[in-house]
């Protein structure tokens, strides 16, 4: 499947998941779905047939609020059964509202309370270093997780150590909980700052496939920030840069709107 038929058959799920569990971050999870699509329909060496091999990339979801649209991704490519979906966040089911590792394949790391997943990423990528194996760390992340201490902390640890095999992608939608992320606590210039802490930066369209492809293709010789500008909820355009996406569940008349906007698209 294709990056751009796997972001919208999973942005299909993802509103029917949430209706269905009256569950939250639809509009979380619109922003970081094309980064996701292009990784796991190629963008880096992760499949079904490698989720053994010690020397496969390994991919990080530090942003675990978009529990569903991974989800909807790994079920799109068989990972697992599609029909988990309908139970998402239902008592019992494996599939909750945030990251969850237990049992699930291709999900590397339980994640939910924001700044993590750096953490963890760049103590792989320096496992890896030290035994000379291949293979990429990627950690997509949201924004609002750089106003976390252990993100600088890490970021400051790879590059001491040179972690040339770690690439942090930050979905850069501009908003956070209850408003933009420069009025919470502003983060601009962020690109400078990650250059300052000794990381190559890279800045890119996050909803461009194409883009996405050639970004994620850049030679690194130190560890490697890719922000990715990216709209809340995209392309949904009733719930594009609206707040109160990060918390709403579509109702039915609002599932019906968002599936024929989405039903539209043409590729």
């Amino acid at each position: 499947m294709n990056s751009v038929d796997l972001a919208n058959n999973a942005r299909k799920d993802v509103l029917r998941m949430t209706h269905h569990a009256k569950a939250s971050h639809v509009g979380s999870c619109f922003s970081v779905m094309d980064i996701l699509a292009v990784l796991y329909a190629g963008g880096f060496n992760l499949n079904l047939s490698s989720l053994r091999n010690f020397d496969r990339d390994l991919l990080i979801l530090s942003k675990g609020h978009s529990a569903a649209a991974i989800y909807a991704i790994l079920a799109n490519l068989s990972y697992f059964p599609k029909a988990w979906l309908s139970d998402y966040c239902k008592d019992g089911a494996k599939l909750g509202g945030h990251v969850s590792a237990h049992d699930i394949p291709g999900i590397e790391l339980s994640t939910g309370s924001l700044g993590h997943g750096l953490p963890y990423g760049a103590g792989l990528a320096l496992s890896r270093k030290l035994a000379n194996l291949s293979g990429r760390i990627y950690v997509v992340m949201s924004d609002g997780e750089c106003d976390e201490g252990t993100t600088w902390e890490s970021a400051l640890f790879a590059n001491h150590h040179n972690l040339s095999n770690l690439t942090v992608i930050i979905d850069r939608n501009m908003l956070q909980s209850l408003t933009t992320t420069e009025d919470t606590l502003a983060l601009e210039p962020l690109g400078d700052k990650w250059i300052s802490f000794g990381w190559s930066v890279l800045f890119v369209d996050g909803h461009d496939h194409k883009k996405l492809e050639n970004v994620l293709k850049s030679p690194a010789t130190k560890p490697t920030c890719i922000i990715a500008q990216t709209v809340k909820g995209f392309p949904v355009s009733f719930m594009e840069n609206q707040v109160p996406w990060h918390y709403k569940s579509p109702n039915l008349e609002e599932l019906n709107e968002a599936l024929a906007i989405l039903e539209a698209i043409k590729p």
